[in-house]
């Protein structure tokens, strides 16, 4: 019941947020630390590697997603005009919090 409080309150604190940017930072790895709200994308030598952000619900993981067309699994990550990120599919966490959830123009969509 926790998990399922604590991710009703992250969604509400969303609308009245603008959504998470895409931060690109050079190299093939995350950096530490990262950033509470923002997505981080790694690039280097103009090919993307991973993706990363802490988890919404507030527990305070990183959560790392590969982007790079010989992984699997992996994500496409898009941004629209404003530089806020869509990540596809979805994000599903099996172990810890089991948050699952879509980030769409860079705000949390709950999967219920």
């Amino acid at each position: 019941m926790f998990a399922w409080l604590k991710q009703r309150v992250a969604g509400w604190l969303d609308k009245f947020d603008a959504g998470r940017k895409l931060v690109v930072v050079k190299g093939d790895s995350l950096p530490s630390p990262m950033p509470h709200r923002d997505v981080v994308l790694a690039r280097d030598d103009g090919e993307d590697w991973c993706v990363g952000l802490r988890c919404p619900c507030g527990c305070g993981r990183v959560i790392e997603l590969l982007v790079v067309p010989e992984a699997s699994p992996r994500w496409n990550i898009t941004t629209d005009s404003a530089g806020r990120p869509t990540l596809h599919p979805s994000i599903w966490l099996k172990d810890g919090c089991r948050s699952h959830f879509w980030l769409r123009n860079g705000k949390v969509q709950w999967c219920t």
